[in-house]
């Protein structure tokens, strides 16, 4: 009985809707692409080594999405990251793993502005974060290395970047899906976690509970810009230099996923596995219309209505949860009386 139960919740969740898009995607894409080439084992490492960036993102503004806020910055962050390092390694004298930790830093720092605009000056999430990273992020990318493209030159960044296990799947891969892992499992199976919704749901009800939203807000920006840095040191590992247009463009795909994986603009629900499935959903669906060859003002508009499908799935779906709440209410006072 347990089993029926556990397996209707299933069959009703965003997960098993997910799953069903996914699987939908690769079969119709397997059945036109050209030899059915779209489920091969290289193209799926490909799928996956297009994702790597995304997952990062995905992570950052999943985490602050869930507690009721939203960061559009660290994307430029990511940018402002790669040209950081890339500064200084052309500098010399300065050990790689101190470059690292100054550019996480300084993801650190971008995160706390971000959370002391919302919190102390009581500014939008959504206004607060595209300002910080459009302008100041964006600014001081240029800033930095002097508006020049610096090459990057050294084994530990080449290796990271680009080596791939067994000659197939890219340590980038495996260090996102990783990533994406420990986070799904903090938020799932932690206080911390549970934190994190509660603050979401119902930011009142969080404090008289005794959490803090305001701190937990500062601790999941600032972990936000380090995630945005650290996705900019990988594609500026990958690119070897310090490119000045970088990870500019990919927040709002990363919010996209988010959404589209059962995240709710509303705070307080989704998870981990569904940005997975969200992620890939998207990155199959652009990785088939390239297979395609469908011209890429046809894929703009396709992502674009792929984003209008998640805003609607996240509406109506919301919209069912307060008319089912809203008849538990209504049968609980009836009990009651």
């Amino acid at each position: 009985m347990d089993i029926a139960r556990r397996a209707g919740k299933f069959l009703r969740s965003k997960t098993f809707t997910l799953l069903c898009i996914l699987i939908l995607i690769m079969v119709l894409f397997w059945f036109f692409s050209p030899n059915h080439s779209f489920l091969r084992v290289k193209n799926i490492t490909s799928i996956l080594d297009s994702m790597v960036l995304f997952i990062l993102f995905a992570i950052a503004v999943a985490l602050l999405i869930i507690s009721g806020e939203v960061d559009l910055s660290p994307g430029y962050i990511g940018t402002t990251s790669g040209v950081t390092m890339a500064t200084l390694m052309a500098g010399g004298g300065i050990p790689w793993y101190i470059v690292m930790i100054v550019c996480l830093l300084l993801g650190g720092v971008f995160g706390l502005i971000n959370a002391v605009l919302v919190n102390k000056f009581r500014i939008q999430s959504f206004i607060a974060t595209l300002a910080v990273g459009s302008f100041v992020a964006k600014g001081l990318t240029y800033i930095i290395p002097n508006g020049q493209t610096i090459v990057i030159d050294h084994p530990v960044f080449s290796w990271l970047g680009t080596y791939r296990f067994w000659d197939l799947i890219p340590v980038t891969v495996v260090i996102s899906i990783i990533l994406i892992l420990v986070y799904g499992i903090v938020l799932a199976k932690t206080q911390f976690g549970r934190s994190i919704y509660l603050s979401g749901g119902n930011r009142e009800a969080a404090r008289l509970a005794g959490l803090n939203p305001k701190r937990l807000s500062y601790i999941l920006f600032i972990n936000s810009g380090m995630l945005g840095a650290f996705a900019g040191m990988l594609h500026a590992a990958h690119l070897k230099q310090g490119n000045l247009d970088g990870t500019n463009s990919y927040s709002f795909p990363a919010v996209t996923a988010v959404i589209f994986g059962g995240i709710s603009f509303g705070g307080g629900s989704g998870n981990m596995l569904g940005c997975f499935l969200g992620l890939l959903i998207i990155n199959s669906f652009n990785n088939g219309l390239i297979i395609m060859r469908w011209s890429p003002y046809w894929r703009g508009v396709a992502s674009g209505i792929l984003l209008l499908l998640a805003l609607s799935i996240d509406y109506f779906s919301n919209s069912r949860a307060k008319k089912a709440g809203i008849r538990k209410g209504g049968q609980v006072s009836e009990a009651s009386s």
